[in-house]
């Protein structure tokens, strides 16, 4: 017996890392002190444009997402929604994105898959200006069922400590703006495939879409950041909620204190059509459809009533919605 007939080849490993090496040293930003491949990735961690640092780190997956890209065949695009995933959860915070790590585990490692995989992470590190200075490649034969994988990261971000968002500032009569999604982005997908493959594969085309099925659920997780930097410099925002499982009211709330509530118009935006056909197709309770899905809001700024036409000057270009106002 050897180590490979047990299930784990180390030479497809080395293979991924070589694969992967050069995509990865693209993310690194001048405060990246270590190359790949190291047992830990050092970050300068000297910040000359803040006062007083402070850090913001966050965990994430994709949760069932992944099922579609295994149908597909696709894999490029689960990293992206990942990494943008993270930053805009600590994004909800004020803070930038400095660095990220990945955690990819798979039953019988393919070195392509893998660094298709890892090229997601790349596009999303890129796109938000963060590094990424690790992970762990895992090949665990029995645990994963043939062709899955599954994937987790932590984005490390910081923020000034004088201009930290964490909602102690909402009060009644402040204006939520929503900022539209490009789809389900990363949740919903286990009550979302069980009733689109019901009637449809993932290949079927839908007119109202343009698209199919499956490219429609590949779509990848907006980031927000570029789009809110501009007011977070201004000093604009109260409060963000990131509109992931637990819908609106759900992910608002955690941000909200004392007896504040939201004031919601549920018609000032009309949803994208995966929404629609989602609930006709599953016959789904409009209640569950609120608690399970971002029903086409991925982000939701509060803003001060007096700060509200500034800020919708400058998201002009990104179709806000006033979604209602705190009472």
């Amino acid at each position: 017996m050897d180590y490979k007939t047990a299930g784990v080849d180390i030479e497809a490993g080395e293979k991924t890392v070589d694969l992967i090496k050069p995509l990865i040293r693209k993310t690194f930003r001048s405060e990246v002190l270590s190359d790949i491949g190291l047992f830990g990735g050092f970050f300068d961690a000297r910040f000359p444009n803040y006062q007083h640092p402070i850090l913001v780190a966050s965990t994430d997956g994709v949760g069932t997402k992944l099922k579609v890209a295994f149908a597909m065949n696709k894999h490029n695009t689960v990293g992206n929604c990942l990494v943008n995933h993270c930053v805009d959860d600590i994004l909800t915070t004020g803070a930038r994105p400095l660095f990220f790590l990945d955690y990819f585990a798979t039953g019988k490692l393919d070195p392509q898959v893998a660094a298709s995989v890892i090229e997601g992470f790349v596009n999303g590190c890129i796109e938000n200006g963060c590094s990424l200075i690790g992970g762990e490649t895992a090949e665990m034969p029995s645990i994963y069922s043939e062709g899955e994988y599954d994937l987790s990261g932590t984005i490390v971000g910081v923020v000034e400590k004088d201009k930290i968002i964490d909602g102690s500032k909402i009060q009644s009569g402040d204006q939520m703006i929503g900022l539209p999604s490009n789809g389900l982005h990363t949740n919903g997908y286990s009550l979302a495939r069980k009733v689109l493959t019901s009637k449809f594969t993932y290949d079927t085309y839908i007119e109202e879409l343009q698209n199919t099925i499956g490219d429609e659920l590949l779509k990848i997780h907006r980031s927000y950041l570029k789009i809110v930097e501009p007011l977070l410099d201004l000093d604009l925002i109260s409060g963000i909620s990131h509109i992931t499982g637990g819908g609106i009211i759900g992910n608002t709330k955690r941000i909200l204190r004392g007896n504040l509530q939201m004031k919601i118009d549920w018609d000032s935006w009309d949803r994208p059509f995966i929404f629609k056909l989602i609930q006709k197709v599953g016959n789904i309770d409009e209640e569950e459809m609120r608690h399970v899905f971002n029903l086409g809001i991925g982000l939701i700024l509060i803003v001060n009533k007096n700060n509200a036409d500034k800020a919708l000057k400058l998201l002009e270009n990104h179709n806000p919605i006033i979604l209602g106002e705190i009472i």
